[in-house]
């Protein structure tokens, strides 16, 4: 296994940092720290870019606009406290 003493072991960095890196979520000292981490650890870094093709694959798949009023809809059933309808 890698070395990822500054990060707690593989799975914590793989789990939970490499997708708050992805999100945006982390400090500035901590981006520096996973980036770091993502140079030296080959396990992370595989990790990190399969999370990567994963997440340009959905976003991808996922181009279907909702419809128009679906918004309005919404917003109007929350401004009035209404439960949505199932």
């Amino acid at each position: 296994m890698s070395d990822c003493q500054s990060l707690g072991d593989c799975d914590d960095a793989r789990v939970t940092r490499i997708y708050e890196y992805l999100d945006g979520a982390l400090s500035r000292d901590d981006l520096a720290e996973i980036k770091g981490h993502l140079d030296t650890c080959t396990d992370c870094s595989t990790e990190y870019d399969l999370e990567c093709v994963i997440r340009s694959v959905v976003k991808r798949s996922c181009a279907e606009a909702a419809p128009a009023n679906l918004k309005a809809a919404i917003l109007d059933r929350l401004h009035n406290g209404r439960p949505a309808e199932v």
